[in-house]
């Protein structure tokens, strides 16, 4: 519960001036080959990019050299709603709202003409796809990076990590290093969305689901690096905990650390030169405050951006829940104002966004890089990507075109 304590434009303009929105098209998001997202955790807008932010390397050194949307939104709270809605369009559940703390099947009772499941639980079944499911038949190579990530073989495995269907999730919390887990577990299957999908876990597939440290071996090559890489760093490294288990300070200090150790790994791999990178949050801050009984009491607003719509499986809203001895009240389903960094050799560094994304308009970007279909709601109509399909001049914020939900 220490995530409670704490906690994007038509954007992108291509380096070079072409003639019409299409023609600018063919000169960004048709030349990206490889995608990579690193999400954080847990903060809003002005604390992470604002005067004061403890994240100088992202709020400072990044945004110099890149796009920073300054009105990117989660599309939920807590965390995995946000997680589950990167990779698949699904909206949330009760239960993935709530962090899922018993991994459990999701029971569909139907599907929605939008694509949503509609239904409880978790782990959603295998005609659920995901963009996962999408790049695999494209014949396109993907990978989640998840640190920490069977540290402690008790608790999870060092590919594909999750628990038993059906049982408590013993990684809702840290493990402090010890004799037996030397370095610790901060490993979260939470904020590792394609744990939650059949078609993933069932399958092959989810060997594409390693070690964070896997990945400066695949980063030696174009050839060796995936289409898309989604990277989660520890509960520690995103931000989440603060302190942390191994008594870093986390928080932004420690996500800004990890940023400083990856980012450029990734930028000066030799896959970047077509590359597209994008930093973003799960969600934005919640305000906390005592009960006068005890326990505390934790409001999350909920603001949407994008026309964003409920989904078919929360009820109306203000709503309010238990978890131990807080009460969480949602003022609505939106996971509030984030921002993210963009950098991309596709990209006018030092540019700013001001047009609204969220994490269904990340994960329509990265289909039609791909040349993919769209995913629930990632196909609302009138979205709009946060590269390539939508160009603009971001120096003077003009609007550009943008695809529409039936995909080109």
């Amino acid at each position: 519960m220490t995530k409670f304590l704490r906690w994007s434009a038509a954007i992108l303009v291509t380096a070079l001036t072409v003639g019409s929105a299409r023609a600018q098209d063919s000169e960004g998001s048709h030349q990206i080959r490889h995608v990579w997202v690193i999400t954080l955790e847990n903060e809003g807008f002005d604390a992470t990019f604002g005067s004061a932010s403890k994240a100088p390397y992202l709020s400072k050194t990044l945004k110099s050299q890149g796009v920073l949307l300054t009105q990117y939104y989660g599309t939920g709270h807590t965390s995995l709603d946000n997680y589950v809605a990167m990779i698949s369009g699904q909206a949330a559940t009760v239960e993935t709202r709530n962090d899922c703390q018993i991994y459990a099947d999701f029971i569909q009772t139907g599907t929605t003409a939008d694509g949503q499941a509609i239904g409880h639980g978790c782990v959603y079944p295998a005609n659920v796809k995901t963009l996962a499911d999408q790049l695999t038949a494209a014949g396109k190579t993907w990978r989640a990076y998840m640190e920490d990530m069977g540290n402690d073989p008790s608790r999870e495995s060092s590919v594909c990590g999750h628990p038993v269907l059906n049982t408590q999730d013993l990684t809702q919390s840290a493990e402090a290093p010890s004799a037996s887990v030397p370095l610790g577990d901060a490993y979260a299957t939470r904020h590792n969305g394609f744990a939650y999908f059949h078609s993933i876990i069932d399958s092959p597939a989810c060997a594409n689901v390693v070690n964070l440290n896997q990945m400066a071996t695949d980063l030696k090559s174009a050839s060796s690096t995936p289409a898309v890489s989604f990277i989660t760093p520890s509960l520690c490294h995103d931000g989440h905990d603060a302190p942390c288990a191994d008594k870093e300070p986390g928080g932004l200090i420690s996500a800004d650390a990890f940023l400083q150790r990856w980012v450029p790994m990734i930028t000066g791999s030799p896959a970047f030169h077509n590359g597209l990178l994008i930093i973003n949050f799960d969600e934005g801050g919640l305000s906390i405050s005592p009960n006068p009984a005890g326990g505390f009491t934790i409001l999350a607003e909920g603001e949407t951006c994008c026309s964003e719509r409920k989904g078919p499986n929360l009820g109306s809203f203000p709503q309010t829940a238990m978890i131990g001895a807080y009460t969480l009240t949602f003022g609505s389903y939106g996971g509030d104002r984030t921002g993210a960094v963009l950098l991309s050799p596709f990209v006018r560094p030092g540019s700013i966004s001001n047009t609204g994304f969220n994490h269904y308009s990340l994960l329509k970007t990265i289909e039609h890089i791909f040349g993919l279909g769209y995913l629930g709601f990632a196909g609302a109509p009138g979205l709009v990507p946060v590269f390539g399909c939508a160009v603009s001049d971001v120096a003077s914020n003009l609007p550009g075109s943008h695809c529409g939900s039936g995909g080109e």
